[in-house]
């Protein structure tokens, strides 16, 4: 009876992996539409970004000239970071549920006795630091407690 038992809670794992891969592909699917928008520089400049943070598209207001250089790169990056946080937050959304019932499943450690844990040997994902080069300690600190790549400069 124990045997099927294993067998039983084997085939509901399996049915929970089957349902995290087909929301691991919906959510995928999801994330690559999503966009973000920002303004900054008092709305004379709205950047909207792609699900990877990339620019897809710039516009100036038509009173843009009221600001010098200086002061529309500044808008140009504060805009360009919020819209990228923003779609990061919401890409964040979408796998948030999908995270929550991966944490309630069994390790491989916990199915096959003697197995090491290897989530705990993963390392932390870091995120890069939102500082120009020109500003970002020297010592190679990238900000974040991690230290930068020595190609980071190239």
């Amino acid at each position: 009876m124990n045997n099927e038992r294993t067998k039983g809670d084997l085939a509901d794992l399996l049915d929970t992996v089957n349902g995290q891969i087909r929301a691991i592909a919906e959510a995928q699917q999801k994330r690559v539409e999503l966009t973000a928008t920002a303004t900054a520089g008092e709305g004379r400049v709205r950047i909207t970004v792609n699900a990877d943070g990339v620019v897809i598209e710039t516009h100036f207001a038509d009173d843009i000239d009221e600001l010098d250089y200086d002061e529309i790169a500044d808008a140009v990056t504060d805009a360009t970071q919020e819209a990228a946080a923003e779609v990061a937050r919401r890409a964040d959304e979408l796998i948030a549920p999908i995270q929550q019932t991966r944490s309630r499943l069994p390790s491989l450690s916990e199915i096959v006795g003697g197995l090491p844990d290897l989530t705990a040997r993963a390392p932390e994902p870091q995120r890069a630091s939102f500082d120009p080069p020109s500003e970002r300690d020297q010592t190679g600190d990238n900000g974040f407690g991690t230290r930068r790549s020595p190609l980071a400069d190239n």
